[in-house]
C-alpha cells in the first residue's frame, strides 16, 4: 500500500523542528522510520506534515559527561553495537541490540525512535529502565528531562506531550560491581520477543521484563530478594509477583509466567548468583 499525501519537511536544528511541529495542525516526527513509515503505508496513520530529524547532528553519536554516558536520540542500533564507550560501560545495550530484529532494521532504526514508540516488546525501553535511564526531551515549553521509571505509560504511551521530542538518553555508568544479564525468548531470531528480560546485578540490582506487560516492568520483589540474599530458586519464583501480565497471539499470561521464571533462573546462573 501507499501512504496518504502528506508535506515533508528536514530541520537542521532542534528549535527548527519544534517550531515546525508547532506550525503544523498534525505532524509526526520522523527518525529511522522503521514503524512510522510502516504504520503510514498501511494507512493507520495519516499526518498532514512529517518533520525529518534525521539530519540534525546535535541527536547523534556517544559521548562521556563525567559520570554519566550520553546517547543521542538520532543514534542508530548499528552505531551503538559498534560504539567502544557503549562496549565499555554500558555492555547491556550491545547484548541487547544483537536481538533488535534484522541488520537491515538496525542499520536504520534509532534508540530514540524505539523509546518514543515505546513498543512492550522492544529491547531498548527495558534496556532503558534497567540502567536507570534518564531521557532528554525538547518542546514547545522548553526541555526537561524525565527518568525512565516515569516515561513508559502503557502500549504505544509515553510522557512525551504534543510536539514534544526525545533528544537524548543519559545514563549513568554502573558502579564496578554491577553486572548486566539479558535474555529474551522469540519464535526465531529477529522477531518480536514472547518474554524479555534485562537487569542489572549488583547492590542495587534492576530486573526488568519486556513482552510481558503493557510497557518495560520492574520485578520489585524479585529485586528485594537479591538485595536481601535470597537463593536465586526464590527469586526467581518472585520473577512475576505483583506484576500485571498480559496474553497475547504468543503465549498466555501463565505461559509468560512460566518463561519469565525460566529466563531470570538462567540469567541468575549465567552471573554466578544461582
Amino acid at each position: 500500500m501507499k501512504p496518504p499525501a502528506f508535506h515533508y519537511v528536514r530541520p537542521e536544528t532542534v528549535a527548527e523542528a519544534v517550531a515546525a511541529h508547532a506550525a503544523a495542525g498534525d505532524a509526526r516526527y520522523l527518525a529511522g522510520g522503521q514503524s512510522l513509515l510502516a504504520t503510514l503505508n498501511l494507512r493507520l496513520d495519516s499526518p498532514d506534515l512529517l518533520i525529518d530529524i534525521s539530519r540534525i547532528a546535535a541527536l547523534r553519536g556517544v559521548r562521556r559527561e563525567g559520570d554519566q554516558i550520553v546517547i543521542g536520540a538520532m543514534t542508530r542500533h548499528v552505531e551503538i553495537a559498534a560504539d567502544p564507550l557503549v562496549s565499555r560501560y554500558l555492555p547491556l545495550l550491545v547484548q541487547a541490540v544483537g536481538h533488535v530484529a534484522h541488520p537491515a532494521i538496525r542499520n536504520r532504526g534509532t534508540i530514540g525512535g524505539s523509546l518514543a514508540l515505546a513498543d512492550p516488546a522492544a529491547e531498548m525501553p527495558a534496556c532503558a529502565l534497567a540502567l536507570s535511564a534518564n531521557l532528554e526531551v525538547a518542546g514547545p515549553r522548553g526541555t526537561r528531562t524525565v527518568a525512565a521509571d516515569d516515561f513508559f505509560r502503557g502500549t504505544y504511551q509515553t510522557a512525551l506531550t504534543e510536539g514534544e521530542m526525545l533528544t537524548a538518553i543519559v545514563i549513568p555508568i554502573p558502579d564496578s560491581p554491577a553486572r548486566p544479564g539479558f535474555a529474551e525468548l522469540a519464535r526465531r531470531k529477529g522477531d518480536y520477543a514472547m518474554t524479555g528480560l534485562a537487569m542489572m546485578a549488583g547492590p542495587a540490582p534492576r530486573i526488568v521484563w519486556f513482552a510481558l506487560s503493557d510497557r518495560p516492568v520492574r520485578a520489585l520483589r524479585a529485586e528485594a530478594a537479591l538485595v536481601e540474599g535470597k537463593g536465586a530458586a526464590i527469586v526467581a519464583d518472585l520473577a512475576t509477583a505483583g506484576i500485571f501480565v498480559t496474553g497475547d497471539q504468543n503465549a498466555s499470561p501463565d505461559v509468560k509466567r512460566h518463561y519469565a521464571r525460566v529466563l531470570l533462573a538462567r540469567a541468575l546462573k549465567d552471573l554466578g548468583l544461582s
